[in-house]
């Protein structure tokens, strides 16, 4: 099968074109960085050099292709004050909608998030509803909807704050459930999929492992040399102003608060624990505590 993937060799991309390569599929990986084409030639895969921004040079990659995997990378700051995070990704969202259309592109993968059917009140994850929604208008495309739930590597924020106050602390926390999961648990899934039959709407929820957040911060806790750790249940009004006193754009931190805020309150899991995956990925919290207190120590 001839695939693009969108978002070059990052910590879902690299295992993903790994995993696709044995499975024998022909690869094209597009990257904005021409330092990467070395990396991804070095994989048995076909680099392709420009930007998400760019809907001909995306129309002409994608063309050909039998399926297509998307996302919307990482590309801005949460710390820059001038930048609109959800109109820079609405941007990607149509750009990325028109060179499917245009490529005639039948089957498309794509990397969404946990309460990403919510139009309300899910916060930052109202970039990935709108996100589907544009796709969702793509009538004669097969599409798959990816939906992770939290990254591990997410929770590497919280080790300043460890280190200065020893504790853990967000709106979500003490007996909130975390659903957590690994990017090579992601590109397995995602792997998966490509193997099945194509269906013309479709969400799949990936995850690695769910506790408690005291019961994760335990784990954390005990592989950093500090096993009484506490993962605090801050207000919504403490949080916003730690995130804005740490130089988060004020907009972008009312979108966190809002988004963490919707997991406390059960909102943004509600569809997910309704279809929660029966098979979860291989890495577990205990599994990724090893990672943890090395960064910890770093």
């Amino acid at each position: 099968m001839k695939i693009v993937l969108t978002g070059s060799i990052g910590h879902i991309g690299l295992p993903l074109s790994q995993l696709l390569i044995q499975q024998g599929h022909a690869l094209t990986i597009i990257t904005s960085k021409e330092d990467r084409t070395t990396a991804i030639r070095a994989l048995g895969a076909i680099p392709a050099v420009g930007s998400i921004e760019d809907v001909d040079f995306l129309t002409s990659t994608f063309a050909g292709a039998d399926l297509v995997y998307t996302m919307i990378p990482p590309f801005v700051s949460y710390f820059d004050p001038n930048v609109d995070l959800y109109a820079e990704c609405q941007k990607v969202a149509e750009n990325l909608t028109q060179a499917i259309k245009k490529s005639g592109v039948k089957r498309v993968i794509h990397l969404s998030s946990i309460g990403a059917h919510l139009e309300h009140g899910s916060g930052l994850i109202k970039l990935h509803y709108n996100v589907e929604q544009a796709l969702e208008t793509l009538a004669d495309v097969d599409i798959t909807f990816m939906r992770p739930v939290g990254f591990y590597y997410n929770l590497y924020a919280y080790i300043g704050l460890i280190k200065q106050q020893g504790v853990m602390a967000a709106n979500t926390g003490g007996d909130d459930i975390a659903t957590l999961v690994a990017p090579s648990d992601i590109a397995a899934a995602i792997a998966d999929e490509v193997s099945m039959p194509a269906v013309h709407r479709k969400v799949r929820y990936v995850v690695s492992d769910e506790m408690t957040c005291n019961e994760v911060a335990g784990i954390l806790g005990e592989a950093i040399g500090k096993p009484d750790l506490q993962w605090v249940t801050l207000t919504n009004e403490q949080y916003l102003q730690g995130l804005i006193g740490a130089g988060m754009q004020p907009a972008i931190a009312e979108g966190m608060v809002e988004m963490y805020a919707s997991v406390h309150e059960g909102m943004l899991t509600a569809d997910y624990f309704k279809n929660r995956p029966a098979k979860f990925g291989k890495v577990k919290v205990t599994d990724f505590a090893k990672d943890f207190a090395a960064a910890f120590k770093a």
